[in-house]
């Protein structure tokens, strides 16, 4: 590891999932590869927090939720100045081709269909995160 890459700040992930199951699985991953996450239970909740959270490094959200589809949070997220740069990687159970084309024409950077490989969504993450800082930088 590069004397550089050990002072970074820890990446931040927001889960926006509301299986506790796999909730609890996505934040084991991810604080097991080094993010810090913080879990959102439902759409309503993901809502609140684009306006009381500052941006994270990354989202991982969830299409079918309580309260708020994961759509609207999409659409909600590209729409606020804070968070729309902020790379959103869409896992979901859903599995048609149309769900995957509509998650990525409202703005999702990715698409990942439940189940996961767990190295592929962290790989994922990682590059998701890597692209929106280098094209930060330029």
């Amino acid at each position: 590891m590069s004397e550089e890459s050990s002072k970074r700040t820890p990446e931040r992930v927001l889960v926006v999932e509301d299986n506790e199951h796999a909730a609890y699985l996505l934040r084991t991953l991810l604080e097991h590869a080094g993010f810090v996450v913080t879990v959102s239970p439902d759409g309503r909740d993901a809502l609140a927090k684009l306006v009381s959270m500052e941006p994270v490094d990354l989202v991982l959200l969830d299409l079918m939720l309580p309260y708020v589809s994961g759509y609207q949070v999409l659409i909600e997220a590209r729409q606020n100045l804070k968070w729309q740069h902020v790379p959103i990687i869409v896992v979901t159970a859903r599995t048609l081709e149309m769900d995957a084309v509509r998650a990525l024409q409202t703005g999702a950077d990715d698409f990942v269909r439940k189940p996961f490989m767990p190295e592929e969504l962290v790989a994922r993450a990682r590059r998701a995160i890597d692209l929106r800082r280098r094209r930060s930088a330029a």
